[in-house]
């Protein structure tokens, strides 16, 4: 049975606890524990009310702020690209896919947090990998879920480049930008508790609201002004004549990425006092997300029509686009350091499982989680800034890797571990078809995206040389 194979990582309680406020945290201590809180054989009265103290600090996550995490990790700046989505796939095809593939991707993330709540000892996705696969699983699932995530962050920092460089119009070295937009992510993602980046949550979503409010403003009053009006506007309800399959997969790529909230939800409901909660969470993004994304992607396109560019913000003229930049910087920034405390929480977690150093408060356990973050940062930055086709190497790893994480795995994980009883019967036949369609439409991103991807890679490197 999947519950049995699972190991599963309790979290480090000693013997015995105390009350919080019951034992004073200075008292003599063993020989065998140290004062900085690390892991003794005989836990102390100072570890003890470290576990205490630990545990409301990672227990105070509702489903608002939860709504706010999953804000911040999946709407970023990557949204102002769906206009230029749309103008490959034309009005009728980009608002049929936007909605379609929201509504499968809220109901993917439904599915991963049902898992979460029917086998609590899961503290993040990698988890969920060893209960389908046993340890091949969680070491495939972890590298995945890595990987994935720190790609994410170091387009984070070349966004943060982008929009230093287009504010400032100055010709300072794109390398004292990239440094400094690393730095700013860095200390971003310290606050170890994702209830404390909910806070920081709250400007990240005012930051991207009023940017996409401001380019959908400012491209309506151009083209309102422009010769012809709004009439004049190239948008087309069907697809651009030049819309081969390659150009028309990285379209679907972009709105499928935009929509990628799946994998961090287990991180995020380990700290949630309520975890059932997590439904209306899950409904509260996906519908904002299909909203926005579909008022976005087509206002933007009937306005500028097929000469839009991306980030959409780009159409909107010099100066405004400067402003924009400048008011997106918190999503730029917050977006991507909670992907690097994501991963720093999975990895520091995972590491001192049995120790209260994994409640980032003690000494030791400070010191670690702010070296692991700055290591995961800079090497986000690092692979970035070296990797000279990195922007076709995050669309070959969305396809790669999104694909699972996102869709074809959650519909697996409904067949292997949320099933009661034969998927035929009448009362999973409807359930089975729902994870059926999203497990063929994230093994169709998988196959027709990387396709589509080498291809255009290969196109790239000829049109070079």
């Amino acid at each position: 049975m999947a519950d049995e194979s699972i190991n599963r990582h309790i979290r480090y309680q000693p013997d015995t606890v105390a009350l919080a406020g019951e034992k004073d945290p200075k008292v003599s201590q063993s020989p065998n524990s140290l004062e900085d809180g690390s892991l003794s054989h005989s836990p102390t009265d100072f570890e003890q009310d470290r576990v205490i103290q630990g545990n409301k600090k990672f227990n105070r996550l509702g489903w608002k702020r939860l709504t706010i995490c999953l804000i911040v990790e999946a709407i970023a700046l990557g949204s102002l690209s769906l206009p230029a989505a749309f103008s490959t796939l034309g009005m009728v095809a980009g608002v049929i896919s936007s909605v379609v593939i929201g509504l499968i991707a809220t109901y993917a993330g439904y599915i991963v947090g049902a898992v979460k709540i029917k086998y609590p000892e899961i503290e993040n996705y990698p988890d969920i990998g060893r209960l389908l696969l046993g340890e091949t699983g969680f070491w495939i699932i972890t590298c995945a879920f890595v990987i994935g995530i720190m790609l994410g962050v170091g387009s984070h920092c070349l966004t943060g480049i982008i929009a230093f460089v287009r504010i400032t119009e100055s010709d300072i070295c794109t390398v004292i930008f990239g440094l400094i937009s690393t730095i700013i992510l860095l200390l971003a993602a310290i606050p170890p508790s994702f209830a404390d980046l909910a806070i920081l949550g709250y400007i990240d979503f005012a930051s991207i609201i009023i940017a996409i409010g401001i380019t959908i403003i400012a491209t309506g009053i151009q083209s309102s002004q422009s010769p012809g009006g709004l009439s004049s506007s190239t948008w087309s309800a069907w697809p651009r004549e030049d819309a081969d399959f390659p150009k028309v997969m990285v379209a679907l790529n972009n709105i499928v990425f935009a929509y990628s909230f799946a994998p961090t939800l287990p991180s995020f409901m380990a700290e949630m006092h309520t975890p059932r909660d997590y439904v209306k969470s899950v409904y509260a993004i996906g519908m904002i997300e299909i909203i926005l994304y579909t008022l976005i992607g087509s206002l933007v396109f009937y306005f500028v029509g097929q000469d839009v560019q991306s980030p959409a913000l780009l159409s909107a003229g010099p100066l405004i686009s400067r402003i924009a930049f400048g008011i997106a910087l918190p999503v730029i920034f917050i977006s991507g350091s909670i992907n690097t405390s994501v991963v720093a929480r999975y990895i520091h977690g995972h590491i001192y499982r049995n120790s209260v150093v994994r409640y980032v408060n003690t000494k030791t356990g400070w010191i670690t989680w702010i070296a692991l973050v700055t290591i995961l940062t800079f090497l986000s930055w690092i692979v970035a800034e070296a990797i000279p086709v990195f922007s076709d190497m995050l669309s070959i790893t969305a396809a790669l890797l999104n694909s699972g994480l996102c869709f074809y795995v959650p519909a697996i994980m409904w067949f292997v571990l949320l099933k009661e009883g034969s998927w035929l019967s009448r009362k999973n036949i409807r359930t089975a078809f729902y994870n059926g369609v999203v497990f063929l439409l994230g093994i169709g991103i998988l196959v027709c995206g990387m396709y589509a991807n080498v291809l255009n890679l290969v196109s790239e490197n000829n049109l070079q040389s």
